[in-house]
């Protein structure tokens, strides 16, 4: 028997007054970060992996080698848990998107850093832990091309705990050919947008083994002649599937009656805005205000489930922007929405304006904590209004006179689907604290 790996997927506390650690009975997306570095991982290492909003982590376990990956919300638990370990004379290992844009804060936390997409660097960094000199940072090279990666080895979890509908998650491409002003995807992934070639993708949905699959890509269709690839080859499989894609191929007749054909469940896509001066500062301008009604047309007539993204907070808005999306959202019977108010991510052109502005607040804690949050000072009102007025929305968009009006009946898998996401969102709204916490359904 090789080394021992442990690689943990670390769960977040439930606010910075509780340090509660969130749990679940079960889940039922798959993780993919996890299962796919064991599959980046030689044979000759003995890899364990936890996901722990769902088990404990057993601090007595002795590992060679703990790896841990980590986004902002999970940070603060990430480090805590590497201290632990460390403190036991484990070496420890952090990668993940948080410390692209924090990887000073991450290194004092563990023995070495890794930045950027493994697969460059990874195999480098377990020779070294295995010798003991493992380097303060390890950075990934140039955008790698997405041919040949390894199968996800879900064979290291108890599937027992993602339930009996249980979704994986498959990446079709890395990155997104847009420029959004509030979006860290590319300074994360590169700047090109990069394919998988689709037959390995077909490999990979046979090999989740599931009827259910989630392209987590951030575009699914940022090249729309290798979506349209993809989708053929879906069709044999009869999964259902659900991606994320910009509204523009809301009209485009053939990409949607493929994209139907081939199983398409559920679709999220980023309006983020019923008001064309505000998209115009996000830099979505390709997103058409008065062809929204036209989009949303084309997915209710071939009966796809979709839902739609929205961003509060943006200058030359106004409180009317509440009503008028809630209006806009009834008159249309969306079937789902996500309510979020603008935050500065650090590395993005918003991070760097709203702070050369003054307007940032509490800069350190910004995506920390579950929730819809206000980390900077809005145009108008104060951030304790804007929190309410989201928080409002949700309460008032997921009522239950507002979800018979929308939904349709669930006789068929995207109705259900529809109506699966209201309830979840529902229980959310009806929390103190609406909105980035998915994780319960």
């Amino acid at each position: 028997m090789g080394d021992k790996l442990l690689i943990i997927q670390p769960s977040y506390y439930l606010s910075k007054t509780d340090r509660t650690v969130h749990r679940l009975r079960r889940r039922p997306v798959v993780p993919l970060t996890s299962c796919y570095l064991a599959a980046l991982t030689p044979n000759d290492w003995d890899v364990t992996l936890v996901d722990e909003q769902l088990q404990p982590i057993d601090f007595d376990c002795r590992p060679d080698l703990v790896a841990i990956t980590t986004w902002t919300l999970n940070s603060l638990r990430a480090f805590d848990i590497a201290d632990e370990f460390r403190r036991r004379g484990v070496a420890v290992v952090i990668g993940g998107p948080h410390t692209c844009f924090h990887a000073d804060e991450a290194g004092a936390h563990c023995n070495s850093v890794g930045l950027g997409e493994a697969e460059s660097y990874w195999p480098q960094m377990l020779a070294d832990a295995r010798r003991g000199c493992l380097q303060p940072t390890y950075q990934a090279g140039k955008a790698l091309s997405l041919a040949g990666l390894p199968l996800p080895r879900y064979d290291l979890l108890d599937m027992r705990r993602y339930g009996p509908f249980r979704t994986f998650v498959v990446v079709s491409s890395r990155g997104c050919p847009f420029r959004c002003e509030f979006c860290s995807e590319r300074f994360l992934l590169g700047e090109s947008y990069r394919c998988r070639p689709v037959a390995e993708v077909i490999a990979e949905v046979k090999h989740c083994r599931s009827r259910n699959i989630l392209f987590g890509d951030s575009n699914f269709a940022g090249k729309r002649s290798h979506a349209m690839e993809l989708m053929e080859a879906l069709v044999p499989l009869k999964v259902r599937w659900s991606a994320l894609w910009p509204s523009h191929l809301c009209s485009d007749t053939e990409f949607l009656d493929l994209a139907q054909r081939s199983g398409l469940l559920h679709v999220n896509i980023g309006l983020e805005s019923i008001d064309s001066n505000t998209l115009a500062q996000m830099n979505k301008r390709f997103n058409k205000v008065d062809r929204y009604a036209e989009l949303l047309a084309n997915l209710r007539r071939r009966g796809i489930s979709y839902s739609l993204n929205f961003v509060f907070g943006w200058e030359g808005e106004s409180e009317n922007a509440f009503p008028a999306t809630l209006a806009f959202l009834q008159q249309h019977k969306v079937p789902a929405a996500y309510f979020n108010i603008l935050t500065p991510v650090k590395g993005t052109p918003l991070y760097d304006r709203l702070r050369s502005q003054d307007r940032i607040l509490n800069i350190q804690d910004i995506d920390r904590w579950p929730g819809q949050l206000c980390y900077i000072k809005p145009p108008y009102g104060t951030p304790q209004s804007l929190e309410h007025n989201v928080q409002e929305l949700y309460r008032r968009f997921y009522s239950l006179p507002s979800m018979v009006a929308r939904l349709p009946m669930p006789f068929t898998m995207s109705g259900i689907a529809s109506w699966v996401i209201n309830f979840s969102q529902r229980r959310m709204a009806r929390a103190e604290r609406s909105g980035n916490n998915f994780d319960g359904y």
